[in-house]
């Protein structure tokens, strides 16, 4: 599965890992993913360190996700994502509806 979610165990984090390509074709699955049993989480973490691409459909789905999170009060930080994909979250102004967090330089 391309699409993996896990839930802290008080319930109030899921982290999505994303693996290969964020474009339309993981649509339902990350829909699935922070729709678990419909719960509602207080903050997510969405892993894109093994994302080497994403398209506009992906920030549409994040935007839907941040829309079911609470729009402005949502807690959603986007992760270890690579350099071309951190130019397209700031060029889409996207650090300015989601936390941020690059990953450390080894």
């Amino acid at each position: 599965m391309a699409v993996i979610a896990k839930t802290s165990g008080d319930g109030q984090l899921v982290r999505i890992s994303i693996n290969g390509r964020f474009d339309f074709s993981q649509h339902a699955d990350f829909r699935n993913a922070y729709t678990i049993e419909d719960a509602p989480y207080r903050r997510y973490e969405i892993d894109l360190s093994n994302v080497p691409y994403m398209d506009s459909s992906a920030l549409g789905m994040l935007l839907m996700l941040r829309e079911r999170a609470g729009g402005d009060k949502a807690d959603i930080t986007l992760i270890g994502f690579n350099d071309e994909i951190g130019q397209i979250l700031n060029v889409s102004c996207f650090d300015n509806l989601f936390k941020l967090k690059r990953p450390q330089a080894a």
